[in-house]
Parts: C-alpha cells; sequence; structure tokens
C-alpha cells in the first residue's frame, strides 16, 4: 500500500528531530545544573541547582537566570514556540516551587527543567540556526514574564522582611 506524501513527509521530519545533536556546552551545562553529583549506591543524581538553591531566594534566581541560556538555545535549535512554552513552563515551576523555603529546598533535588529542557531540544527541534524573527519576540517575552515573577518575588520577600524586622522590633519594644 502506498503512502500518503504529506504523511512520509511527517515520518521524515519527526526522524529529522530526533536526530538533532544537542551542542555539548549545553549538555555540560544541563548535566552540571541537574545531575553532577550521584549518590552512592542509587542511581539517584542531583546538581548545582539544587545545592545553590539552598541559599534563600537568590539561589534560585541565580539558576533561573542561567536556565534560560538553555530556553535561548530551544529558539536557535528550531524549537516550536509550543515546546518554548512548556520549556518556560519547567523553568517557572523550578523556581516558583524552589523558593518556598525547605519544600523549595527538597523540590530542587528531584525537579529536573534544564536536563528536561535539553530533551525537548533533543525530540523537536527543527535544526540549528532555524529561529525566526516570531520565535525570537515569543521567548524574549517569556523571559520578560519570568524575570517580572522573579523580580515580583524579591520585592514580596523584601516587603516580608521588612515586615518581620518591625514587628520583631515594636515586639521588643513593648518589653
Amino acid at each position: 500500500m502506498e503512502e500518503i506524501p504529506a504523511l512520509s513527509k511527517l515520518k521524515e521530519r519527526k526522524q529529522m528531530r530526533r536526530q538533532v545533536e544537542v551542542e555539548q556546552g549545553l549538555e555540560t551545562l544541563s548535566r552540571y545544573l541537574d545531575g553532577l553529583f550521584r549518590v552512592p549506591g542509587t542511581g539517584w543524581r542531583f546538581g548545582l541547582d539544587a545545592l545553590i538553591g539552598l541559599i534563600p531566594n537568590y539561589g534560585d534566581i541565580a539558576t533561573t537566570l542561567v536556565s534560560f541560556y538553555i530556553l535561548i538555545a530551544g529558539v536557535r535549535y528550531g524549537v516550536p514556540k509550543i515546546t518554548l512554552l512548556r520549556m518556560a513552563i519547567n523553568i517557572a515551576v523550578d523556581y516558583g516551587v524552589g523558593v518556598i523555603p525547605v519544600i523549595g529546598d527538597a523540590f530542587d533535588f528531584v525537579w529536573k527543567a534544564n536536563k528536561w529542557n535539553i530533551e525537548l531540544i533533543r525530540e523537536r527541534a527543527t535544526g540549528r540556526g532555524k529561529g525566526t524573527a516570531s520565535d525570537w519576540i515569543f521567548i524574549f517575552v517569556l523571559i520578560g514574564i519570568l524575570l517580572a515573577v522573579l523580580i515580583a518575588s524579591v520585592v514580596i520577600s523584601l516587603f516580608i522582611i521588612v515586615f518581620l524586622i518591625r514587628a520583631l522590633a515594636g515586639g521588643l519594644d513593648s518589653l
């Protein structure tokens, strides 16, 4: 039975996407962030994302900013916009839960946003240098939204710290 030409082209594109090799620097960055260390006797790995994330708020901001590099690489590899959105959501969840004291620190040891984002690039990329102008605009809008969330969380953290300091100082004055 003869295949429909459009269907065979779809199969061909899917095979090409599976063959996209991600540059070694991105692989290394992902490994450092999400899988640098292995717990002996287990297959469980964690990376610098989990360790740097132990620094309240600022550690998560630092690793999120580094994760943006992988997100931008998605455009360079011609990843579709829906996949770029999924990659941005992975980063947002990593940051959003990661900033919660104690729970976020434990979460950072199991959530592997960078590793998953590299896999998404590998599976969905159309090839290096394939990003269009609209892809770049889309990604910078996504990064702008994520940066706004980062800045808002820092401002909220500062307000909470100032409120707690004032409450403690006011409570000590009444003693």
